[in-house]
């Protein structure tokens, strides 16, 4: 596993990012506020069970990779690094996102499956954890497709967790999104330029 300090940057990015608003947190916001908690519930757990894929992809690829190829981890790497950079940037100069309109009603598996299917076939998603947990793989500490699926969990864990907690308040969650949505997306974009910079450097090493 990772040390203990790049655990903590590693939760402290992953907070940041899942705090931000963003399509999946909308998605729960809208649900929550058009048909009640246990929707906003179902949205948020199909979305984490979404996540669950893009994990066992970037794992299987990643141990794919480190065996064919090693010299490319440090490719990698700093490949991410760069593209955290961008997405930071992004984040600093974007117009903030606008609260998600009410949805049609639906059943709760339906709702479940939408939020799974949407987040599965979000190709954002899988770029950013292809970018993001290798960055604090150390293969030296062990294998790395047990520390990409840990710190996978890790993240996937603290997202549900925000996401329940918009489903839970998502009669104010709007709201909230309009009002502190651009603060947000302005701190993350600036931890995202920050550390990507940072491991772009130590990866040289």
């Amino acid at each position: 596993m990772p040390t203990l300090h790049s655990l903590a940057i590693f939760i402290a990015a992953g907070l940041a990012l899942n705090l931000t608003p963003g399509p999946d947190m909308l998605y729960v916001a809208a649900r929550g506020a058009s048909e009640g908690r246990p929707a906003g519930f179902a949205s948020a757990l199909g979305i984490g069970a979404g996540t669950l894929v893009h994990i066992a992809l970037v794992a299987a690829g990643l141990a794919a990779l480190l065996t064919a190829i090693p010299v490319a981890y440090l490719a990698l790497r700093l490949g991410g690094a760069a593209y955290l950079i961008y997405l930071g940037v992004r984040g600093l100069l974007a117009r903030p996102l606008t609260a998600a309109a009410p949805l049609e009603p639906a059943s709760l598996g339906t709702i479940f499956r939408q939020g799974m299917i949407t987040n599965v076939l979000n190709p954002k998603v899988a770029l950013f954890f292809l970018a993001f947990l290798p960055q604090f793989v150390d293969p030296s500490r062990g294998n790395p497709v047990v520390q990409v699926i840990a710190l996978g969990l890790i993240f996937d864990t603290t997202g549900t967790l925000v996401n329940l907690a918009v489903a839970i308040g998502s009669s104010r969650a709007a709201a909230r999104l309009r009002t502190q949505g651009p603060l947000l997306q302005r701190v993350t974009g600036g931890i995202f330029v920050a550390l990507g910079l940072r491991l772009a450097f130590s990866a040289r090493r």
